[in-house]
C-alpha cells in the first residue's frame, strides 16, 4: 500500500493543479483556435492592460472585490464573536444553531430573490452597501457558527477565574479571550473574506450588475466570449485565498501547535 502513495499523492496534485496552469497560460495566450493543442502565440499584453487600469475596469472590480470580501469578512467575524458568547451559554442553544443554518438551506439566487423587495424598499438594491449587507447576511451567521465551538468549559472557567480575582470586562477580553481566540478569529475572517471573494448570487441579483465585482467581471467575460480575460480574472480571483491557505498554514496552525 505504501508503494501507491506517491503515484496517488502525484495524482492529486496534477488534479488540483491543472485547472489553475490552464488558466495562467490563458491569460497570457494569443489566438488560440481549435485543434490547437496550445496557442499559437503568447502574450503579457491582458496582464499589462490590467496593471495599466486598461482591461475594462477589471483593475477597478478587484479592488471592490477586495475591500467588499475584507469588510464582510472583518465585520462578520466581530459580531460572530459576540453573538457565538451569547449562544454559547443561552439555555435554548441548539435551536438558535438550527435557525442560523437557516440561511444557507435555499441556494444564493433564490435566497437573493426572496430578499429582493425588501432591499427595493429600503433603497438597498442596486449599491456597495446592499451588496455588503447581502453578504453579512450569509457570513455573519457562519462565523457565529463556527466561533461557538470557541466557548467551551475550558475558556468559561478562565473567565470564571479571572472574575473571581476581580479583572473587569475589559481586561478579561484583552488579556484572556482575544489571546485564547486568536487563531479562531483568524481562520473565521478567512473563511468569511473567501464566502464574500467567491459570492456571485447575491451579488448579482441584489446589485443589479451595477456592483462590478471580480465574479461579475468573470461571468461577464464568459458571456462576451473572451476566454483570455475570463482566465485573467480567474487567476486574479484565485490569488487571495491561496495567499490566507498559506498564511494560515503558515503561521495561524504553527501557532497554534
Amino acid at each position: 500500500m505504501s508503494n501507491g502513495r506517491p503515484v496517488t499523492a502525484f495524482f492529486v496534485v496534477v488534479w488540483c493543479t491543472v485547472p489553475a496552469v490552464v488558466l495562467l497560460m490563458l491569460s497570457f495566450s494569443a489566438g488560440w483556435r481549435f485543434p490547437l493543442v496550445l496557442p499559437a502565440s503568447f502574450t503579457a499584453g491582458h496582464w499589462e492592460d490590467f496593471f495599466t487600469g486598461n482591461s475594462s475596469d477589471l483593475q477597478a472590480s478587484c479592488l471592490v472585490s477586495l475591500f467588499i470580501a475584507a469588510f464582510v469578512g472583518g465585520l462578520a467575524t466581530i459580531l460572530g464573536f459576540g453573538c457565538s458568547r451569547w449562544i454559547a451559554s443561552h439555555r435554548r442553544k441548539n435551536l438558535l444553531l438550527f435557525i442560523a443554518y437557516f440561511p444557507f438551506v435555499l441556494s444564493p439566487v433564490i435566497f437573493a430573490v426572496c430578499l429582493k423587495y425588501f432591499f427595493l424598499r429600503a433603497g438597498l438594491a442596486g449599491n456597495l452597501a446592499g451588496v455588503i449587507f447581502a453578504q453579512l447576511i450569509i457570513a455573519f451567521p457562519y462565523s457565529t457558527i463556527f466561533l461557538v465551538s470557541f466557548w467551551n468549559n475550558t475558556i468559561r472557567n478562565y473567565v470564571a477565574v479571572a472574575s473571581t480575582l476581580g479583572s473587569g470586562p475589559a481586561y478579561i477580553n484583552r488579556h484572556i479571550l482575544l489571546p485564547a481566540a486568536k487563531s479562531f478569529l483568524l481562520t473565521c475572517f478567512f473563511q468569511c473574506f473567501m464566502i464574500s471573494w467567491f459570492e456571485y448570487g447575491l451579488t448579482s441579483v441584489i446589485g443589479y450588475g451595477k456592483v462590478q465585482t471580480l465574479t461579475i467581471k468573470v461571468f461577464q467575460f464568459i458571456g462576451e466570449a473572451n476566454i483570455y480575460y475570463a482566465a485573467l480574472s480567474s487567476c486574479l480571483l484565485i490569488l487571495p485565498p491561496v495567499l490566507l491557505l498559506w498564511f494560515n498554514k503558515k503561521f495561524v496552525l504553527q501557532a497554534a501547535r
